[in-house]
């Protein structure tokens, strides 16, 4: 029996960034994993419809998103919901990691996006999330 796909949200009011994102990651980050599908987002009434309907295996955040950037909306997931999916958070200089640190991201891509490191980060991220707990 094989394993549902990894649903990755991408989160980003460009569409060429989303598909930066997407290009970089691929469609099987690592041997290891299954193939993940993507759901695309532009707004954040959208990310938050995505991550609350508990769908969502791992988010991936433009930090430069406007009018809402992925740093503080990172944040705010973090702190409102129970049982937050991990996100990964990318900017566009390697000095805001800090920033992405803050938000509580659990990963932190820097652009230009490198597809060798960005499909590694979002695969040790997917490996290390954490186990659902199963009823019975």
């Amino acid at each position: 029996m094989t394993e549902p796909a990894k649903r990755i949200l991408v989160f980003s009011h460009k569409a060429e960034v989303r598909d930066s994102i997407i290009n970089a990651v691929g469609r099987r980050p690592a041997a290891d994993l299954g193939k993940v599908s993507y759901v695309e987002a532009a707004g954040v009434a959208d990310v938050i419809a995505e991550m609350d309907s508990g769908e969502v295996d791992l988010a991936i955040f433009d930090g430069e998103a406007q009018p809402t950037g992925g740093i503080g909306l990172t944040r705010q997931l973090k702190h409102e919901l129970a049982d937050c999916p991990p996100i990964v958070v990318a900017v566009r200089r390697r000095d805001d990691r800090w920033l992405a640190t803050w938000s509580q991201a659990d990963a932190v891509l820097v652009h230009p996006l490198d597809p060798l490191s960005a499909a590694e980060t979002v695969a040790h991220v997917l490996r290390t999330q954490r186990v659902p707990a199963v009823n019975g």
